[in-house]
């Protein structure tokens, strides 16, 4: 039974799973030490060495620590019958069902990703209540838990002695619900935090959390810490991880079987990214809101002007890659066409009514998730001026969850408020993309994002809008404001690609952009010897 053994956390805390060394140093193994105070073995057979079995402890206070316990012990310390506890257990099936996604199963030691989203996300104030009597009797679990099952709070949980994989196990059981108190949007970062306010349960949910992701990626803990990139802390950097390799899997998979790259694996890849707590994108966020969950995937234009490959397409770059595959599989025939060189990847926000200035032709716009609400609004139309004054009878709305809308994002467009979670990912192109460098535009044909072409016609699939009122313009174009494709039309679009043999696979993967890792890509030095580069090119001698 996991919820009877404590996860590894801190130094100061009991470690999970593990046996003190039973080998003494080379110095006290009969050797001898150096000059420089270093052991040294002296000459002769080697001697084998044998571990002690671990052997029981024996003694009351053994119940509420890591390790094996005597059966006499637990037995002793034992105050209730098996049929006490079995009155217990009626009705308590019905009144503390399984959390809705566990889908009427039990967990095991492999926790759900939903489980994990919740857990890290608690904090030492998180009001919970335990189901009572919950484990049988005649087991060191059922001690632990009738001590811990008292706490009110996740602090004193801890403090009965459960650990954050106790949680997880009887979260999963339907033994443990969250009832009030505060819970964090996301994990918390310790490393960014202010030493004082970082709680016991802060430190032990982040030592485990970090444990379980380096775990998941065969790495050491450290590894993940020495391999973050800027704005990176070493839970987004595991998980992001994570994300590229899933998102690898699914593309070989794909090109295996010779199909397209699925709804369920795109949410799947979504729900595991974690997302950058975005400033920037001002024009979409409510009054009072300072930042929404957003990534953009491909070519950006930053801040300075400079027009590069964002970092998270260099180091996870088969995300980007799925992501655009997903896409490019489905095309509509009259969509064939279809050009972009960035993805805004959403998560969990109603963007106020906004345009998108600067891009250049249509974007296309997908929703993902189990939510309720969230429609598009757009203003087919709209050819500029005040958005207030926008007539709100002649927006049109799409229903992204049933469909994919092919729309001019620098037409006007706002998002419903919705219930659930929900995620989108906009296809769109840069107007100032021409001046991306080569090696960029070389690893965005890796990725298989079709750029647009020179002098590209930003009116070849959708027709410029006509304006509102006496102002509007007469259309000639015979072409529509928008497109819609409906969820059932796209899956029956056939899939041109054909099943690859197993060296084809290898081939194929061997040829994909692989990841990058530099601390930073883009800081001030470089895109000024960037600029200094390219004006010295321009240059005639």
């Amino acid at each position: 039974n996991a919820a009877g053994i404590a996860p590894r956390l801190q130094q100061r805390l009991a470690c999970f799973g593990s046996q003190a060394p039973s080998l003494e140093d080379d110095a006290s193994q009969g050797g001898k030490a150096d000059e420089g105070g270093q052991a040294k073995k002296e000459d002769g057979p080697k001697k084998t060495i044998l571990k002690k079995p671990a052997v029981p402890s024996t003694g009351l206070d053994a119940i509420f620590k890591p390790g094996r316990v005597d059966r006499s012990v637990v037995k002793s310390a034992t105050k209730m019958t098996r049929e006490q506890w079995l009155r217990h257990q009626e009705g308590m099936a019905e009144a503390w069902p399984l959390p809705s996604y566990m889908g009427g199963e039990k967990g095991h030691t492999q926790y759900r990703d939903e489980t994990y989203h919740l857990i890290t996300r608690w904090t030492a104030e998180t009001e919970i209540e335990y189901r009572p009597h919950a484990k049988a009797p005649g087991s060191k679990s059922h001690l632990r838990y009738e001590k811990y099952s008292k706490a009110k709070t996740v602090g004193a949980a801890l403090r009965l002695g459960s650990y954050p994989a106790d949680w997880c196990w009887d979260y999963e059981r339907g033994f443990i619900k969250v009832v009030g108190g505060p819970v964090r949007d996301e994990p918390l970062d310790i490393s960014k935090g202010d030493a004082a306010a970082v709680s016991n349960v802060d430190k032990a949910i982040n030592t485990w959390y970090v444990r379980e992701l380096a775990k998941m990626l065969d790495m050491k803990p450290k590894e993940l810490s020495e391999s973050q990139g800027w704005g990176e802390s070493v839970h987004i950097r595991a998980l992001r991880l994570l994300a590229q390799r899933e998102s690898k899997s699914f593309l070989e998979a794909a090109d295996r079987e010779g199909r397209k790259i699925t709804d369920q694996q795109v949410l799947h890849v979504l729900k595991r990214w974690p997302f950058f707590r975005n400033p920037w994108r001002r024009n979409v966020m409510e009054e009072g809101q300072t930042w929404v969950f957003s990534d953009t995937l491909g070519l950006l234009r930053d801040r300075q002007g400079d027009v590069h490959l964002t970092a998270p397409t260099r180091r996870y770059p088969q995300v980007a890659e799925l992501f655009a595959r997903w896409l490019t599989d489905r095309l509509p025939e009259e969509a064939k066409k279809f050009t972009f060189t960035s993805m805004n990847v959403n998560c969990n926000y109603a963007a106020q009514i906004h345009r998108d200035n600067g891009n250049l032709g249509p974007s296309f716009i997908k929703a993902f998730g189990d939510f309720s609400g969230g429609t598009l609004n757009y203003w087919a139309e709209d050819a500029g001026g005040k958005l207030e004054a926008l007539p709100k009878s002649q927006k049109v709305t799409f229903d992204l969850q049933e469909g994919l809308a092919l729309f001019n994002g620098n037409c006007a467009h706002s998002v419903e408020p919705f219930q659930g979670s929900r995620y989108s990912i906009v296809y769109f192109s840069l107007g100032s993309y021409a001046r991306m460098t080569s090696e960029d535009q070389e690893k965005m044909k890796k990725l298989g994002i079709p750029l647009p072409r020179d002098g590209e016609d930003p009116y070849s699939l959708l027709r410029p809008p006509a304006g509102y009122g006496a102002k509007a313009a007469i259309q000639k174009s015979k072409l529509p404001p928008f497109r819609f494709y409906s969820k059932d039309k796209l899956d029956r679009q056939k899939c041109a690609r054909k099943p690859k043999t197993e060296a084809e696979v290898k081939k194929i993967t061997a040829n994909r952009l692989q990841p990058e890792n530099a601390r930073s890509f883009y800081r001030a030095d470089q895109r000024r010897a960037r600029r200094e580069e390219e004006e010295g090119a321009d240059m005639e001698y």
